[in-house]
């Protein structure tokens, strides 16, 4: 299949903004073959557009507006009559990744809806209502990812399993997300961790409940890098008992990724090594926010160049990521 001039430059467009705005993912991305990283690319740009409406500073009614012009169009993609997409060399790249490697219908309006969740400030009481948010905004894109990769015929064979691997995996990402983004998010007004874990660790009272839409962090996580200046510089009670629900989160999401990872032997060489390399490089994320907390607390983590590279360089040679 041929590629149009137009349809070239909004794949470049897509590598472009992937590159640079979703670093991590690329690494893995760039291990793939060139038509199949084009077209996650494509799907990653795309994913980024729709979470950037949900956390950019418009007025909800705008961003809900946004999201349902979102709606439309890729409604209209799937339906391949992308009369929409324009000039949007975004929306041109995902027709034609669509049409080369048939991504599976309704998996990208999930995330629209889970990014709507974010908009209209739902919250968490259990985690498995935290979960149905995973799913929708990082578990459909690995769905759709499978369209991409090549999954072996023995696996093909088996897909809802498949699914479900690709799944699990996404969950294991977005909490690590979660996790990573702690600080940001309740400077935002949002707290995506369970009511009921923050009530299990003492974070919380059992009647209290966590305050959006506020400017500055929420009441329940007000100490988040609260230091007692008087007791030689040792956290508080409240920030410890935050960072042992940080740590309980973390080794949940450890969970998540051993049987997320289950998926790589499904999967053909290169496909394989794209997945372990963006695992492997938010398992490290993990693996330092578990073990320091409080940093995570403070500040973002985040893991310099040159251990991504190796992350990516040891999944392609079938090494330990």
């Amino acid at each position: 299949m041929s590629t149009r001039p137009e349809v070239a430059r909004a794949y470049s467009y897509c590598e472009r903004l992937t590159r640079t705005q979703a670093a991590n993912f690329y690494y893995g991305i760039r291990l793939l073959p060139r038509e199949r990283r084009r077209a996650m690319c494509a799907v990653y740009a795309w994913a980024r557009r729709v979470d950037d409406i949900g956390d950019g500073s418009l007025p909800c009614e705008e961003k809900l507006r946004r999201l349902g012009a979102e709606t439309v169009a890729l409604a209209a993609l799937e339906s391949e009559q992308p009369e929409g997409a324009g000039a949007d060399l975004l929306m041109i790249a995902l027709a034609d990744a669509h049409a080369r490697f048939a991504l599976p219908r309704g998996a990208l309006g999930e995330l629209i809806e889970g990014v709507r969740m974010d908009v209209t400030g739902v919250e968490y009481e259990h985690f498995d209502d935290l979960v149905v948010y995973c799913r929708r905004v990082a578990g459909a894109i690995g769905r759709v990812c499978l369209a991409i990769f090549v999954v072996s015929e023995r696996a093909a064979a088996n897909s809802d399993e498949v699914e479900r691997l690709a799944d699990d995996l996404g969950v294991a990402l977005q909490l690590t997300n979660i996790l990573r983004d702690l600080r940001e998010d309740a400077e935002n007004g949002r707290v995506y961790l369970p009511k009921e874990d923050l009530r299990r660790f003492g974070v919380i009272g059992g009647d209290e409940r966590p305050q959006r839409g506020q400017a500055g962090a929420p009441a329940v996580l007000a100490g988040l890098a609260r230091v007692d200046a008087s007791a030689n510089g040792q956290a508080s009670e409240e920030a410890r008992r935050l960072y042992e629900l940080m740590r309980f989160e973390a080794e949940r999401a450890r969970e998540w990724f051993d049987r997320g990872l289950e998926l790589a032997p499904l999967l053909d060489r290169r496909s394989a090594a794209s997945v372990l390399a963006m695992a492997g490089i938010y398992r490290r994320l993990l693996d330092r926010i578990e073990a320091d907390p409080e940093r995570a607390a403070q500040r973002r983590i985040s893991l310099p160049a040159y251990e991504k590279a190796l992350v990516a360089a040891r999944s392609m040679l079938g090494g330990r990521v």
